[in-house]
């Protein structure tokens, strides 16, 4: 799964690797559920990078609360539940970070890692965003897409957010790509070769911290 993440490049470095302006305001150590993310998606006219919650609330929910339980959908099954199925085909996103977090919870411990991609460069999860609309309120959010674990994630989780390349963005991103098995066919673990991964510190566990320290070797 995915649950929590970082973003600390330059908002310069962003606009560099996607190619779309961004916000001000961008870093996080940190970045948890239910808090506004960074993501990118596409139009027929532009290329956009705005907040999101994360967290899908479908456009059909009764309560905003079932956004709790949808911070990641499974690739396998993307095109086939309900909540999910329709926005494949025409409600896509990235969502940009630097790096992630992932538990090692072997040995009754739960030792914090950090997985960063090509020496800490920005990336983009793959995303899938929604519109819902309450009595006093709208809201955007969206969910991170997981597959199966690669082999250096393998070795903590038997799963892992789907990183896609900018081969891959282009294609999620292109409104007139609605081909179901095409934009799962993106929806691969990434390769390991271009991975690293390190343990941090158990401060992570809690989203109340939001520290550069968080992101050092531990040990």
């Amino acid at each position: 799964m995915c649950g929590r993440y970082t973003l600390v490049n330059s908002r310069e470095a962003l606009e560099k690797a996607f190619g779309a302006a961004f916000p001000e305001g961008n870093e996080s150590y940190n970045v948890a559920p239910s808090q506004k993310v960074l993501a990118v998606a596409s139009s027929t006219e532009q290329t956009k990078a705005g907040w999101l919650q994360w967290g899908l609330i479908p456009s059909w929910a009764d309560d905003k609360k079932i956004g709790h339980k949808m911070i990641n959908a499974r690739a396998e099954s993307v095109d086939t539940k309900p909540a999910f199925r329709h926005l494949l085909e025409r409600r896509r996103c990235l969502v940009i970070a630097d790096g992630f977090y992932e538990w090692d919870r072997e040995g009754g411990t739960k030792q914090p890692y950090r997985i960063t991609v090509d020496n800490e460069e920005p990336f983009a999860f793959a995303g899938l965003w929604d519109r819902w609309e309450g009595k006093e309120e709208t809201i955007t959010s969206c969910t991170i897409i997981t597959t199966e674990a690669n082999d250096l994630m393998q070795n903590i989780h038997h799963r892992m957010p789907v990183i896609l390349d900018e081969e891959a963005r282009k294609t999620w991103l292109d409104p007139h790509e609605t081909d179901k098995q095409v934009l799962k066919s993106l929806l691969q673990p990434f390769d390991a070769s271009r991975m690293a991964i390190y343990p941090v510190s158990t401060e992570v566990n809690s989203p109340k911290h939001n520290h550069a320290a968080l992101i050092e070797r531990k040990g």
